[in-house]
């Protein structure tokens, strides 16, 4: 099972963002998603599930976190922004799970604290704090994860 991984996109769907998405089985997005649109976008290529971030109004009815079994597989899903400065550690002592994937900090990372594996897809929408947009791919095979950031843009 392939699962896109899209984070912080600011209300910004890029080109590059879908066409890096494009074939995969499901889609996480890990908050600040701006603009409703953007879902209705992702859902074009596969079912999304999506948190809220901190710039994201209430009235879209995110949630804040979401706790999925895919493939056997442990997914924790949050913007980050809730333990104040994300980080590797902190998310894998606060949440019980297999991978978890967050965003917030805009930087792409693939770090494995113990045995979680903890991804940020990094920010795929309008280029901020000199980091170039990305997505990542978390892929499952007979129930082990691995992940991949895909530089887009």
């Amino acid at each position: 099972m392939r699962i896109g991984l899209i984070s912080d996109t600011h209300g910004l769907m890029r080109a590059e963002a879908l066409a890096a998405l494009a074939g995969v089985d499901r889609i996480l997005h890990a908050g600040d998603v701006g603009r409703l649109s953007v879902l209705r976008e992702l859902q074009g290529i596969a079912p999304v599930d999506a948190v809220s971030g901190n710039i994201d109004d209430p009235l879209f009815a995110l949630p804040q976190h979401l706790d999925l079994v895919i493939d056997g597989v442990r997914v924790h899903v949050s913007h980050g922004h809730e333990l104040g400065a994300s980080t590797p550690q902190k998310l894998a002592a606060a949440y019980d799970a297999d991978v978890i994937v967050y965003g917030h900090t805009h930087k792409p990372l693939i770090e494995t604290v113990g045995r979680k594996l903890v991804v940020n897809p990094g920010a795929a929408g309008a280029r901020r704090f000199y980091l170039a947009p990305s997505v990542a791919m978390l892929t499952i095979i007979n129930g082990v994860p691995s992940a991949e950031i895909v530089a887009i843009g």
